[in-house]
């Protein structure tokens, strides 16, 4: 088979299961393919072979990988996700990779068995970010004595400047913390706050729930948001497999 023709195993994410299931079809950059389960024991990855290249994560195609995984979750409970781009060059290759991992599959299934991921961002907003600033009588005082100055003259003051804002903010992250995420936490199965990916991002959190409680834990990020509506944007997504609270290395290790 020439190199351009060479195809390979294409891994979407693992579940526990005990029987033959099919999950679809999948169109990977133009090339549709069936997915078919590689199986060890009560454990599968869902995978399907796809030409052998290195896939960018593009819209596109993290779409394409979101959507597969979406589906698996539809029909199966316990699923371990499989972050996107993993490609093997054959079935026994990933048959090796599932075997390697199997100690780690079967104390995860049942941490994982029911329960979904949903995320959670609190953007602050422009306008309360302003006021907190203006109701604050030092960085007002030392925001005013910049005004005006060089860039060599105000030099100093605009580093105190940043360090007064820079604590602010931090504060307004704890309120945050304290009146979102804790009661969240409390609610969840477990719960893990991520770093901020945004300068006015006060909390970047993750909640692992059972999925007979999503609608619960809906209600209590939409208490939260009422709370919070005039001061922060709520972006609330999921849900999704275990991707925050899940951590496996994927490497096929030679026998």
């Amino acid at each position: 088979m020439s190199e351009q023709n060479e195809t390979g195993i294409y891994i979407f994410s693992a579940i526990q299961t005990d029987k033959d299931e099919g999950f679809g079809s999948v169109e990977v950059e133009g090339t549709k393919s069936e997915t078919f389960l590689i199986r060890y024991k009560d454990a599968a990855m869902v995978a399907a072979e796809v030409p052998m290249k290195i896939y960018h994560p593009n819209r596109q195609n993290l779409l394409m990988h979101q959507n597969a995984v979406a589906a698996i979750m539809d029909k199966n409970d316990t699923v371990i996700p499989i972050s996107f781009g993993n490609v093997f060059k054959s079935k026994e290759d990933v048959k090796v990779l599932l075997e390697n991992l199997y100690p780690q599959f079967e104390k995860l299934f049942p941490a994982i068995k029911g329960k979904i991921e949903v995320g959670l961002k609190v953007i602050g907003k422009k306008e309360w970010l302003e006021k907190k600033v203006n109701e604050n009588p030092e960085l007002e005082k030392v925001s005013a004595s910049v005004k005006g100055k060089s860039e060599a003259a105000g030099y100093y003051e605009r580093i105190q400047l940043g360090g007064l804002a820079q604590k602010m903010f931090t504060s307004l992250q704890k309120e945050v913390k304290t009146e979102v995420f804790s009661p969240l936490e409390e609610a969840a199965e477990a719960a893990k706050a991520n770093e901020p990916t945004g300068e006015t991002m006060l909390l970047n959190a993750s909640f692992l729930i059972n999925r007979e409680d999503e609608a619960k834990f809906d209600e209590k990020v939409n208490e939260a948001h009422e709370n919070w509506k005039d001061k922060a944007d709520f972006h609330y997504s999921g849900p999704w497999p275990a991707y925050n609270f899940v951590n496996i290395r994927l490497k096929v290790e030679e026998k």
